[in-house]
């Protein structure tokens, strides 16, 4: 059977703190949903800079947002620090890490830092989960319910619950009837979970897939991989980090901070001005043989600038890839399993994940690797998983990388509705429609962050939290500061902004490749480019035009 982590949501929410910030029938000026980078960012800026009455919904107990969920093995993130953190001096000035690519235990640590420095806490209400919000036309103000049966009355809404709020779960027969240990990646265990001695399934080869495979293949007895898709992974590079050379490096980091809004995907480095096939073979074996040392995401997006664009170029990629990669598997069934000398997929279309010894872990003899393709899963049984070549593998522990209903599952499953009362999952039902990645026509008021039609997956977490921050909390100051009760995007705003995401992508290799960036990870779920693919400077620039005159909007 599949458990659940017991620990969220048991706790009685009113324990926590003496302020209003549990009452029923709350009064604020700015309600936040969701207590991670984006909810904290906002809750800083909009109350300690500009003097807003603000709570923050979380449905968790605990700061941190996916920092809060992930605690499987191996999670880590993604992006090298100080790149994937705060700019707020305030709260990077006496920090430092241990890691250049920080684990789910460190960047808890973090978050108790940022509360220390930023002092949250007294406006979060903690295993608060919103079921219903509805904007009030003769009020001009947001009515929200929670879970629990509280009310909240709020003047805008802010949904910053992050784009992976909604788990997907595979609907296998026999899913219920597995007499071992089964987790969810986001519900795993807060204790742990020993593998020592255990025969372990992981299905799913995203970056959690990914890292709970590398993980326990340290400790377990055998470890099989239910590949779908190979993972186009990319060696990470991690080293330890000592606090005098982070100090020594602080004084840089305004113009770190500065630079990262410059580059494509908010990051310290950006694609060359250079097409692939301009090089010659040498000078790119050179440049690639760099990137590829270099580690992290340099390989993805420090590249030619035609890498993406172009199936030529981004071929040239994949060789180099498939190369150093299959190098590093001796089994060859494996080897053609995890590193096809034919392109699975355009690279680079899916998000590629960084590992540090995936390929070798899973190389060794006690573990296996399964194409799911070639031989989909039929059925989960008391004691494992059966395949449709009719071969049977007994498990002791399943672990289920599955992943999520990515980037608009959390907001249509949260209750809202419009002005007229028809829910956003029937207007989002056959398709995503927002204004600038950040507003909604029919919600007044209401904005959302790291999510639909924003940067959000093409980007650093942080650098897309802080630009999109920004321009919400400007916007609210604007709207106090000239009178407007009420802000609305218009329909046609939507619909020009839906099609210029589309454009943005069609550009793009990325429609090519079945994704959740594309929406394709979700049985049902419409394909559509769910992220703006224009890079963070000229997103940027578009949602500041806006901003000068309203542009798009309705006001009252």
């Amino acid at each position: 059977m599949v458990h659940f982590r017991t620990d969220i949501g048991a706790t009685n929410p009113h324990v926590f703190g003496t302020t209003d910030t549990y009452a029923d029938n709350l009064e604020t000026d700015v309600l936040i949903v969701g207590a991670g980078f984006g909810g904290v960012y906002l809750l800083h800026r909009l109350r300690d800079e500009l003097g807003f009455k603000c709570k923050i919904y979380e449905a968790g107990k605990e700061l941190g947002g996916i920092w809060h969920w992930n605690c499987y093995p191996g999670a880590r993130v993604d992006t090298g620090v100080p790149i994937y953190e705060y700019s707020l001096e305030k709260v990077w000035k006496d920090w430092t890490w241990t890691e250049k690519y920080p684990g789910w235990s460190e960047l808890r640590k973090y978050f108790a830092h940022v509360e220390q420095q930023l002092d949250v806490k007294k406006d979060v209400a903690f295993d608060t989960r919103v079921v219903s919000a509805q904007f009030d036309t003769s009020s001009s103000k947001w009515v929200v319910r929670t879970e629990d049966g509280r009310t909240a009355h709020a003047r805008y809404l802010i949904n910053a619950i992050g784009f992976a709020a909604k788990r997907h779960f595979p609907d296998w027969k026999g899913l219920d009837s597995f007499k071992g240990e089964m987790y969810h990646s986001s519900f795993w265990p807060e204790h742990g979970v020993d593998v020592k001695g255990k025969h372990v399934a992981v299905i799913g080869t995203g970056s959690t897939g990914v890292q709970i495979a590398q993980e326990t293949a340290k400790e377990a007895s055998s470890v099989t991989v239910f590949q779908r898709t190979p993972n186009l992974c990319l060696p990470m590079r991690q080293a330890k980090l000592t606090r005098e050379e982070q100090q020594e490096r602080k004084k840089d980091y305004p113009e770190i901070y500065r630079h990262r809004m410059t580059t494509f995907a908010g990051f310290q480095f950006d694609f060359i001005k250079r097409k692939t096939l301009d090089d010659s073979a040498e000078e790119r074996e050179a440049l690639f043989e760099k990137l590829w040392q270099a580690g992290g995401f340099e390989f993805w997006l420090a590249t030619y600038e035609d890498m993406l664009f172009d199936k030529a170029a981004n071929d040239e990629a994949y060789n180099f890839w498939a190369k150093k990669t299959r190098a590093r598997i001796s089994d060859p069934r494996k080897r053609d399993i995890l590193a096809p000398l034919k392109q699975p997929h355009t690279f680079g279309t899916k998000r590629p994940s960084l590992e540090q010894d995936y390929y070798e872990q899973l190389d060794k003899p006690q573990n296996d690797v399964v194409d799911v393709k070639a031989t989909p899963i039929e059925e989960i049984t008391e004691t494992g998983i059966t395949t449709s070549d009719g071969k049977h593998r007994e498990f002791d522990l399943i672990a289920l990388a599955t992943g999520f209903d990515s980037v608009t599952g959390g907001m249509k499953n949260m209750g809202l509705k419009d002005t007229d009362g028809v829910p956003l999952s029937e207007k989002w039902q056959m398709g995503t429609w927002s204004y600038l990645g950040m507003t909604c026509n029919g919600f007044p008021n209401m904005f959302f962050l790291y999510g639909a039609q924003g940067p959000t997956a093409f980007s650093n977490g942080p650098s897309c939290v802080e630009v999109q921050g920004d321009w919400i909390v400007d916007a609210i100051a604007k709207c106090k500061q000239e009178g407007v009760s009420r802000l609305e995007a218009t329909k046609d705003a939507e619909e020009e902004w839906r099609q210029k995401v589309t454009d943005l992508s069609n550009k793009t290799l990325f429609p090519g490749t079945s994704s959740w960036y594309m929406g394709a990870n979700v049985p049902g779920k419409p394909r559509e480019q769910l992220n703006y693919a224009g890079g963070i400077p000229l997103y940027e620039k578009e949602c500041r035009t806006a901003l000068e005159n309203w542009q798009g909007f309705v006001t009252v």
